[in-house]
């Protein structure tokens, strides 16, 4: 069989039989497939799309690509449960979620992924804290699951390996926004994980990679549909993306910012509602509670008591890190040379944001990639941005920006000053969670 052929097939639009898909995901776990062929029928499928059989199968395959963790075996008390977001700028939901579902009873073993596009990856947002091991061996991460309820690692070289390289080849191909393909890629990472349930954070708006609610309602779908052929039971929350979420976006940033949230120190309303109801939806789909309200109540009460931020503690040591992280995080997270504030030309309320244009306003301080294998400014970033309906003045910053260098930080002010608009008149509020979609 010549990949060749399966190319032009697919360029011409037709659908992929499972010796064809078979064919794609053994030359891409053994790297036989050069990236080049690999990326042109990436293109190919971003254009014509897939069938849901197709998808199926490729998602099945590049699941039993490597390892396939079974979680029967270490006698958990309670349900394997996950999150997994369709990405966004500022989305630092996982390092609260993880936590405070162990805190009520579930177990959340989250394999995450590294940047893509313009979103950030949780992978590298976990790596500025010192000495956390991020891909560590399957023994490490199964111990720390059962003994803490919640680990966050990377995807190893033995997960879904095809997945893992074809993700790779995508991020600088300009072929991420195909539904099919991230529905394969999510579900892959998610089945070999061996998640009992799993909880879909979709994104729709200006940051997200589906810009409509009917693109983000299709994507949702999509994935549902996917899992349930894998008997994965599957809800998903459509949530908005047509501003940063929470108040910082950039890696040592956002994990800063998570501790203060589970601290109580300071709770984002739009990212206190979109990770409350992402973590009630785990608990009733997984049946720790059959309520919503009661759930919510429940995954409340696990931040306010201080049990979440015991659990993050408790991961951050198991997982190598310091011991002391929570209390000295100042000491532990990377810190920017240049820290400066950015001023909109006119005072009034924001009104709308390029959420898109702000997270490449991180990528051009060096917190996100512009090329695969791009080492990151862990201390880069933004703080303190203003939302939709905030007032902004020569004396309220649209943001705060952490750079290393005075020409990055005036580059990346420019782009924000372009993001942001600003009216005379206090705009209405936008809704934090669009839909709730389950199996029909």
């Amino acid at each position: 069989m010549l990949f060749t052929d399966i190319i032009a097939k697919k360029r011409d639009g037709g659908a992929l039989n499972a010796e064809e898909i078979g064919f794609l995901v053994d030359g891409l776990a053994d790297a036989s497939l050069p990236a080049e062929q690999v990326s042109a029928l990436a293109m190919a499928i971003y254009l014509n799309g897939m069938s849901f059989g197709e998808a199926a199968q490729l998602t099945i395959l590049m699941s039993q690509s490597g390892v396939v963790l079974d979680w029967s075996k270490e006698q958990l008390n309670g349900p394997v449960v996950d999150k997994h977001s369709t990405g966004g700028v500022g989305d630092k939901v996982s390092f609260m979620l993880a936590p405070i579902v162990a805190a009520c009873g579930g177990y959340v073993p989250m394999i995450s992924g590294r940047g893509l596009g313009h979103t950030g990856g949780t992978t590298d947002k976990v790596e500025s804290i010192p000495g956390y091991q991020s891909m560590p061996d399957f023994d490490k991460f199964r111990k720390v699951v059962r003994e803490v309820g919640c680990s966050i690692i990377g995807q190893t070289a033995d997960l879904a390996p095809a997945d893992k390289r074809f993700y790779a080849i995508r991020d600088v191909t300009s072929t991420v926004e195909s539904i099919p393909l991230i529905t394969a890629s999510i579900l892959a990472k998610k089945i070999a994980a061996g998640l009992g349930f799993l909880v879909m954070d979709v994104k729709v708006g200006s940051g997200a990679f589906m810009a409509t609610l009917d693109q983000a309602t299709k994507m949702a779908t999509s994935i549902i549909g996917t899992a349930a052929e894998a008997d994965l039971p599957a809800h998903a929350l459509v949530t908005d993306m047509n501003q940063v979420l929470g108040r910082t976006a950039g890696n040592a940033l956002e994990v800063r910012e998570a501790v203060a949230f589970m601290r109580n120190d300071f709770r984002d309303s739009r990212l206190n509602e979109v990770t409350l109801g992402l973590c009630a939806e785990m608990l009733c789909l997984s049946g720790i509670e059959e309520q919503e309200d009661v759930a919510l109540q429940k995954v409340d009460a696990a931040i306010s008591s201080g049990a979440a931020l015991e659990k993050f503690s408790a991961m951050v040591a198991a997982m190598d890190g310091p011991t002391d992280f929570v209390e000295k995080i100042d000491e532990y997270l990377p810190a920017a040379d240049v820290v400066q504030p950015v001023f909109a030309e006119d005072d009034g309320f924001v009104s709308s944001i390029d959420t898109f244009a702000m997270g490449n306003a991180v990528i051009e301080l060096g917190g996100g990639r512009k090329t695969l294998h791009e080492v990151l400014d862990l201390s880069a970033g933004l703080s303190n941005i203003a939302g939709i309906r905030d007032s902004v003045s020569n004396e309220e910053p649209l943001a705060v920006i952490h750079a290393a260098t005075e020409e990055k930080a005036q580059a990346a002010a420019a782009l924000i000053k372009s993001a942001v608009t600003i009216s005379d008149t206090k705009p209405t509020r936008i809704q934090s969670i669009y839909q709730r979609i389950t199996p029909e």
